[in-house]
């Protein structure tokens, strides 16, 4: 098989992060990426995470469910949508 060598510019602190998984895994950093260029290779895919961020607006709202939840102005929670229908009926 022919190789050849592919130079990435990458952030010290990401590199690090993904040795130590791909070391946890018995891999090498190496292995890892050529896993996943073969696999972007053969599916034609390229398939990207990015978790996404907290905003102000989405922590604002968290925060005010937990207020209610601690205050009890919040319903109680249902197993099923049996359960929940009946306690409509209430």
């Amino acid at each position: 098989m022919n190789k050849t060598v592919i130079s990435v510019k990458i952030d010290k602190d990401i590199k690090a992060s993904a040795q130590e998984v791909a070391s946890s895994a018995g891999l090498t950093l190496s292995t890892l990426v050529n896993a996943y260029l073969r696999q972007v290779a053969a599916t034609r895919r390229i398939e990207l995470y990015a978790p996404e961020q907290m905003t102000p607006q989405l922590s604002r709202l968290i925060a005010e469910v937990e207020e209610e939840l601690r205050e009890g102005k919040a319903s109680k929670g249902f197993t099923s949508a049996e359960e929940f229908l009946s306690d409509l009926k209430k």
